[in-house]
């Protein structure tokens, strides 16, 4: 369904939010303010875009009364007082990944925005990719029985690159490295799909580029349920992979881009089939849109009270708490406990 124009303000200029503009537009948002620390990088954005208003500075962008939602698109370790801010300027917020670098930080996020009365959406948009949505349906609908095993794996090289881009690299400005920029979309879809997480066990290494954080990780996951799972990420792939697993007493769910059609594969027996290797397939094709247009037109949505939101800042916040319990595992060599 179209959604009905909004005013968007993006802050923040970098990669994603060409994806967020985009999104926005297709939409049938307008995007009537830009916002990049960088005047430079404003200016090219601003004339590439073909967005009239432009500043460096968060503060004269929340102040402006066209703006109705912003989406916070900055490094890591900003997210938290510009949410802060925009709730406090009355704007809706949809804060890209990670919700903060925090708990303490996420539960202001949270409380600000709720007491404003804003809606907060956090970035994680593989929630909306609807391989992802097909798979909690038909979960949630007994399509494979108990969910025993989830593996989740997102990795990639940088396009070949020889440096990791911008600031990623960085622990004051990002806060980690794959485990955090890729793991916390995976430790939010493995809430999504297989329940909450009892405790968390994982390694991580930098193994290619000098950077100041992880290149490579790896976190075996216990659920609440009994089930059992893993989460795989890397900047030291080669090519682009996003896929997930899920099996169950029932019947198994997959979906693998390297597989080129997009389509999540339900694997599962007819009564008395016994072959080893002979299962009933179903293929369920990918959604007209992809995942970050439809988590945007998700949050259009919320805004005008038609839907919920896809992904709270709750959500957003427990994301956080895993990758914060991967990284004490790490460090420690053990196993850590993860509190509600």
């Amino acid at each position: 369904m179209t959604q009905p124009a909004r005013r968007i303000g993006i802050i923040g200029t970098g990669g994603i939010a060409l994806e967020h503009v985009a999104a926005y537009r297709l939409a049938g948002a307008e995007i009537v303010a830009l916002c990049d620390v960088d005047a430079a990088t404003l200016a090219e954005r601003q004339e590439r875009w073909g967005v009239p208003v432009g500043t460096t500075s968060a503060a004269e962008l929340l102040a402006l009364a066209e703006v109705e939602a912003v989406s916070v698109c900055t490094p890591n370790a900003s997210h938290h007082p510009i949410t802060v801010a925009a709730a406090r300027a009355g704007k809706h917020v949809l804060c890209e990944k990670p919700i903060s670098l925090g708990l303490d930080e996420a539960r202001e996020m949270i409380a600000a925005c709720a007491d404003a009365g804003v809606v907060l959406q956090v970035g994680h948009h593989m929630r909306s990719w609807s391989a992802a949505t097909k798979a909690r349906e038909l979960i949630e609908r007994g399509a494979i029985g108990r969910v025993t095993y989830a593996r989740f794996r997102q990795a990639h090289d940088w396009g070949g690159a020889t440096k990791v881009r911008g600031v990623f690299g960085s622990l004051a400005d990002s806060g980690g490295g794959t485990l955090l920029d890729n793991g916390c979309h995976l430790f939010d879809l493995a809430r999504y799909l297989g329940g909450d997480v009892r405790d968390v066990y994982a390694r991580t290494a930098t193994l290619k580029y000098d950077i100041e954080v992880e290149d490579t990780a790896s976190a075996s996951l216990g659920f609440v349920s009994g089930a059992i799972g893993a989460i795989e990420v890397a900047w030291t792939a080669t090519g682009w992979q996003e896929a997930f697993w899920v099996y169950g007493t029932e019947g198994s769910l997959e979906c693998d881009n390297l597989a080129r059609t997009g389509d999540l594969v339900h694997r599962f027996r007819r009564p008395g089939q016994r072959d080893w290797g002979t299962t009933e397939v179903e293929r369920h094709p990918p959604g007209a849109l992809g995942a970050r247009a439809q988590h945007i037109a998700n949050f259009l949505a919320a805004i005008d009270g038609s839907c919920d939101v896809v992904c709270t800042g709750t959500d957003g916040l427990e994301a956080v708490r895993l990758v914060l319990a991967a990284y004490e595992s790490a460090e420690r060599g053990t196993a850590v406990s993860v509190a509600g």
